[in-house]
């Protein structure tokens, strides 16, 4: 559920609008090394060109050469990929790594055009293709679900493309908002100081006009949504951070140090009655720990916290899974 997978939708329809004929590619099962996962998607033009990828790229290499020498099917079929030892080397899939996928011709648009619009909407769907058949049905699906498969049908889910609210329009801002670009987050910053969000013109940021907190409001952040309050303005930063406490935001950050963090709380409780648990969903001093001093060096490891935590996956168990792996 990736914001790569809708990449690849749009391109596809707007490859097929153009009169191209493209073909879906979509892994179904890997086993051992396999460089790319369950889901991965990859779009390919029947002049060659391609969206997304299913491999570190041989296997890429082979589908455009199957399919620009005609090898399309009127109907979904398997296809796999470095059955044995020698076929894995040839591809390109380390310590003997092995791929299944699915192939589709995009015959129909009309399923894709309505992905696409419930994802813009931020709704998750699950898209079940038949293979025996190539009928697509759509559903509404939970954030998290997995992809299924079983031989007959495919089951696939597409969310939202993840997006960061940032509030302060200031220095550390573009720097934040360069790296969330980078990683593929929609960027949205609010900040009602004329002299600062004027300063924040980048393409792609798109500004969000009025107060942060009724910008939060009427946001209605979910589980897609990252908030981080970068202002050093409490009259700012604590009205927007006790909606995103209270929202479905699943990261919810503010500048400041440790000291100015715990002040921030006991207004937070006093004031506005906000119990523990919703305080403790706040992320400050924002960022990892990394010794970060420069706007850039702070961006960075607010964007590293944020995708560790969006990921559910702490970096020091990366770390050494890496490590494990390296001496394995």
């Amino acid at each position: 559920m990736e914001s790569l997978d809708l990449r690849v939708l749009t391109d596809a329809l707007a490859w097929r609008r153009a009169g191209h004929p493209v073909t879906l590619v979509t892994v179904v099962e890997t086993w051992g090394s396999a460089p790319r996962p369950p889901g991965a998607l990859l779009a390919v033009r029947g002049d060659g060109r391609v969206s997304g990828s299913v491999s570190g790229g041989c296997v890429e290499d082979d589908l455009i050469a199957r399919i620009g020498a005609g090898e399309r099917t009127d109907r979904p079929a398997m296809i796999a990929y470095g059955v044995s030892r020698a076929e894995a080397a040839r591809f390109g899939l380390p310590c003997g790594g092995t791929l299944r996928l699915v192939q589709e011709p995009v015959v129909a648009t009309a399923w894709l055009e309505e992905v696409l619009r419930r994802t813009a909407s931020h709704g998750v769907v699950a898209r079940t293709l038949m293979l025996a058949s190539g009928q697509v049905e759509l559903a509404e699906a939970q954030r998290g679900a997995a992809m299924q498969f079983d031989g007959l049908a495919l089951t696939t889910v597409f969310g939202p493309r993840w997006r960061l609210l940032l509030i302060g329009a200031g220095q550390l801002s573009r720097a934040v908002a360069a790296i969330a670009q980078m990683l593929d987050f929609e960027v949205l910053v609010c900040d009602p100081r004329d002299e600062y969000s004027a300063t924040l013109a980048m393409d792609g940021v798109r500004h969000l006009p009025g107060m942060p907190d009724d910008v939060v409001r009427e946001l209605v952040p979910d589980m897609h949504t990252a908030i981080v309050a970068l202002t050093h303005d409490p009259k700012l930063d604590d009205m927007a951070l006790l909606e995103a406490l209270q929202s479905d935001a699943f990261y919810v950050g503010a500048l400041g140090s440790a000291r100015n963090q715990l002040a921030r709380k006991q207004r937070l409780a006093e004031h506005f009655d906000l119990d523990a648990q919703a305080l403790g969903r706040l992320h400050g001093p924002v960022g990892l720990r990394i010794g970060a001093k420069t706007p850039a060096e702070i961006a960075v490891s607010v964007m590293a916290q944020i995708v560790e935590v969006k990921n559910a996956r702490p970096l020091a168990a990366a770390a050494d899974g890496a490590m494990a792996a390296m001496h394995a």
